[in-house]
């Protein structure tokens, strides 16, 4: 298969186009609210910390409740239902002044964070749902992303430049989580609007790809061979662990099927962009600025100002990008975010 040269992109919500290497300088985020409430002590429960993304943003807040002057606790609820449950239990015995979901859907959680809820501790979230922003459902002040359907389209569109209109897609999604299902439904969309050919919906959990992906990228070759011609997944944690089989079938990266994700910008998806590693593109989150929209959301919170409902936008990585942008392995926006929270918090 012919591999073609995209032009990597930066992509608004509102579908602007900026060129990645150029200085992005201007804050499109809130320049007004409240400033910092002092002596807070908060907790992130994250989904599962070997997701990238989750890590990512847990950097960003980290970062980000030092300039503020909280303490945070990070509790991981380490890739299981249970692990998530004991995690909100213990952020309620820690007497938190407030809480971040960090990566997973609250409906999964719902009868532990009505205790939240009914404790009156602030929340906020980041990928808790498919309502971004303000008042989302389960006690939930602020849910923090980028547009899902619009990471989902320049997932999907790309394949279809890349490939052209006789591309075979296999697309790799989990079903417990309904952001991962919408995401899913629009890759498919995109694809089968723009007249490709969706091979196969493979609904896998996030959590087990370690074990899954290896015998399941075997299957899928066995299956379709040559048509396989590109993998869309809802998140880069897919591709982990796809590279090896692939590599024992004899495929190089750039002869096998083209992966590419709607999200979330993981440190090793930039290194296998970057590396030809079995993996062409990400559709990345401003990981570490939504860490510092979390801390700023839930200083709203705490405060009882309304939220700010800024939505961050998402980029297109690709190696031409990667090669303007040095050695970073983030997607972090050239843009004065860090200066903008502490202006707003008085710090």
């Amino acid at each position: 298969m012919q591999k073609r040269t995209f032009v990597a992109a930066l992509m608004a919500t509102t579908v602007a186009v900026a060129t990645p290497g150029i200085a992005e300088t201007t804050w499109d985020g809130p320049t007004s609210g409240p400033t910092a409430a002092e002596g807070k002590s908060i907790v992130v429960v994250a989904g599962d910390l070997k997701n990238g993304g989750i890590l990512g943003v847990t950097n960003g807040v980290e970062e980000a409740a030092a300039k503020i002057g909280w303490e945070v606790r990070v509790l991981d609820g380490a890739g299981s239902i249970q692990g998530r449950t004991a995690a909100i239990g213990q952020a309620l015995a820690l007497k938190a002044d407030g809480l971040i979901i960090n990566g997973f859907d609250a409906v999964e959680q719902q009868a532990a964070l009505e205790g939240v809820v009914s404790a009156d501790i602030p929340m906020v979230a980041w990928h808790s749902g498919p309502k971004i922003g303000c008042d989302a459902p389960g006690g939930i002040f602020a849910n923090v992303s980028t547009d899902a359907m619009t990471v989902s389209e320049v997932a999907a569109e790309w394949a279809i430049e890349d490939g052209g209109k006789d591309i075979g897609v296999v697309i790799f999604t989990d079903s417990t989580y309904q952001i991962a299902i919408d995401k899913a439904d629009r890759l498919k969309e995109t694809v089968e609007a723009a007249g490709g050919k969706v091979l196969e919906y493979v609904d896998t959990p996030i959590a087990d790809t370690s074990s899954r992906m290896g015998p399941l990228t075997t299957s899928l070759l066995q299956k379709y061979g040559e048509s396989w011609t590109h993998s869309l997944a809802i998140n880069d944690l897919y591709f982990d662990f796809m590279g090896p089989s692939l590599a024992a079938a004899g495929l190089a990266p750039d002869a096998g099927p083209q992966a590419g994700s709607a999200g979330d910008g993981s440190e090793a998806a930039f290194q296998r962009i970057r590396s030809g590693g079995y993996q062409a593109i990400t559709v990345a989150e401003p990981l570490n600025l939504q860490g510092w929209q979390l801390v700023d959301e839930l200083n709203r919170a705490i405060q009882g100002e309304a939220c700010s409902n800024y939505v961050t936008s998402p980029a297109l990585v690709t190696p031409e990008g990667l090669a303007k942008l040095g050695d970073s392995n983030s997607f972090d926006p050239d843009i004065p975010y860090r200066a903008a929270y502490a202006t707003i918090w008085g710090k």
